[in-house]
């Protein structure tokens, strides 16, 4: 299964079109969609896998499954500053952002100079990959130092007062997942939190008020010994 035109095929013919409906509630844009549930299209992915080539071959054609598919069976070994620049730029679904950012994009060499990048950028998707990148990275990269996500904090609460829908639920998630990293970053991020309130920004209080719920719950709390 290495053909484009095979797998286009392929992928057509395991659509469902009700499907779509779904997809749109979730506020994925379905102009060029074919209507498959991911799990689907990840198990295509693992019995083409790992193909750089034809992941970017993938990506080209535009349809949402196929650049989904080319998120799991590209190499992250593979990936270039330009493609993340690229693909970044074509972002147009919160789906394929972050599978994007965390099957391929916080596995590079670039994803930090790309957090302070993408997170002070104009565009929508362009600055959710931004913040996204930070809370795949905070869940992923085990061995990444504190440093790391203490120099991230500044970022979360500059930007903080952005309401728009996809960017102020990548800061939310950023930050919460920051917060469960460990003891010691908890506590900063409910300082990081509490200094969001202090800024008295509606539209940042949000990101904030539901990070503080998750990160002062018991669940939470528990877990981390805290």
């Amino acid at each position: 299964m290495k053909d484009l035109d095979f797998i286009i095929s392929e992928l057509k013919s395991i659509n469902e079109p009700d499907y779509l409906k779904k997809m749109a509630h979730f506020e994925i844009d379905i102009s060029k969609a074919f209507g498959i549930r991911v799990p689907n299209i990840r198990k295509m992915g693992k019995q083409i896998g790992k193909n750089q080539e034809l992941s970017l071959l993938l990506w080209e054609t535009g349809f949402h499954e196929a650049r989904l598919l080319a998120t799991f069976i590209g190499d992250y070994k593979q990936v270039t500053e330009m493609q993340i620049n690229a693909w970044t730029k074509d972002f147009s679904s919160w789906g394929i952002c972050d599978q994007a950012c965390g099957n391929l994009f916080v596995k590079t060499p670039y994803f930090k100079s790309k957090v302070l990048e993408f997170a002070q950028a104009k565009a929508e998707f362009v600055k959710r990959t931004g913040f996204v990148l930070m809370a795949e990275a905070a869940v992923h990269l085990k061995k990444e130092p504190d440093e790391t996500f203490l120099g991230f904090l500044p970022i979360i609460e500059r930007e903080a007062y952005d309401s728009r829908n996809f960017v102020k639920k990548a800061i939310n998630w950023a930050l919460r997942q920051i917060g469960k990293r460990n003891f010691s970053l908890h506590q900063h991020v409910i300082d990081t939190a509490n200094n969001i309130l202090a800024q008295s920004n509606k539209k940042a209080n949000w990101v904030a008020l539901d990070a503080l719920r998750e990160l002062k719950s018991s669940a939470v709390l528990s877990k981390r010994g805290l």
